[in-house]
């Protein structure tokens, strides 16, 4: 994939700098805010070696465990990302106790339907019974097969897959390729039926993940269900770009707002992808991700949280004025890849082949 990029390394190191700095100046939780955006962080420490970031999460991750855990759901589990690099850098058995107690929440205690599919939770209520969301895939699943891999446990790695495998039936549109916000259970419909930009989003990017976390992936029989899904998924997306580099929030909806956590998780698959034909839409996005980032790191036009809305209209409505911890984490993922992307090429890496977490560093 061939990038103008008119920013050297160190340029965009500067930008990813101002992101985090502003990222840890916000009022963050142990939800899945705080778990996007310090996954962000994470992927901007793994790409620029900037122990500073680390040794930040650390901090307020520990300030975190002295004042109390919130209970589990499908959404705090986002925050297991951060805990993964926080225990890979540091050995320390409390990080992996409380990625265990959430790995146990969600082999034993989750809500599941079907043939064991996660039910999205956001709080220890049954809010939304026997409903799959995209969402899931980024708080739950792809952590799974982050901690099955690194644990070398195959049950965890293949309850994973199962969640990915089970979330493209219920999820992607198998006519237009796309994927919808949520699927109802119960009744047996998508409900709104939108094709919402950030759960294609949260497809995309974990779905273009699988093959670089885990190792021989083509050994396992749903990872080519995964690359066919997101092939398609990919294609029918990049038609719906806008002018200005951005997807709307409503990807269909041409009269719909960029919108640019969506664009950033879009982008970073493409990335991910090393399809060169992709190269001009995220040449695009690059370029719309940068104007929307300030002076002093926070990134713009990112809507609000949003449930599985009654109708177009409500996904219209989202407001984008305030800065969020997804936008952070997502515009920080996909700068990352980007910059990763630069040093394959500097390093006369085959991009063509998938990169394994942690393979490639800037110091």
């Amino acid at each position: 994939m061939n990038l103008m990029i008119e920013h050297t390394v160190d340029e965009l190191k500067q930008i990813v700098d101002r992101i985090v700095n502003y990222t840890f100046d916000m009022d963050l939780t142990w939800e899945w805010p705080g778990g996007v955006a310090f996954y962000g962080v994470s992927r901007a420490y793994e790409v620029t070696g900037e122990r500073a970031y680390l040794e930040r999460a650390k901090e307020w991750v520990d300030e975190y465990l002295k004042v109390g855990l919130p209970a589990w759901t499908v959404n705090t589990c986002a925050m297991g990302h951060i805990l993964l690099a926080l225990y890979k850098e540091t050995k320390d058995q409390k990080y992996l106790d409380i990625i265990l107690s959430k790995l146990d929440y969600l082999e034993h205690k989750a809500l599941r339907f079907g043939d064991r599919v996660l039910q999205h939770t956001v709080s220890t209520n049954n809010d939304f019974g026997e409903q799959c969301w995209a969402d899931t895939l980024f708080m739950a699943a792809y952590f799974q097969l982050r901690t099955g891999v690194m644990l070398e446990k195959k049950a965890l790695i293949d309850d994973a897959l199962h969640q990915f495998k089970w979330h493209i039936e219920y999820l992607q549109d198998e006519k237009s390729a796309l994927w919808y916000h949520g699927y109802n259970h119960i009744k047996q419909n998508h409900m709104s039926g939108i094709f919402w930009a950030r759960a294609n989003a949260w497809a995309a990017y974990t779905m273009s993940r699988v093959g670089r976390v885990l190792p021989e992936a083509y050994l396992y029989p749903p990872f080519m269900h995964i690359v066919c899904s997101l092939r398609d998924q990919l294609a029918a997306i990049k038609k719906l770009q806008r002018e200005d580099g951005l997807w709307g929030t409503v990807l269909d909806f041409p009269e719909a707002y960029g919108e640019v956590s969506a664009t950033s998780g879009i982008a970073a698959a493409m990335i991910m992808q090393h399809n060169p034909l992709h190269g001009k839409y995220v040449q695009k996005a690059f370029s719309s991700i940068l104007d929307n980032i300030t002076d002093n790191g926070r990134v713009l036009n990112v809507s609000g949280g949003t449930a599985v809305m009654n109708d177009i209209q409500g996904y219209l409505d989202i407001d984008r004025k305030w800065a969020q911890g997804w936008g952070q984490g997502l515009a920080l993922t996909f700068l990352s890849s980007v910059i990763e992307l630069i040093k394959w090429k500097e390093d006369k890496l085959d991009v063509r082949h998938f990169a394994k977490e942690g393979d490639i560093k800037v110091e």
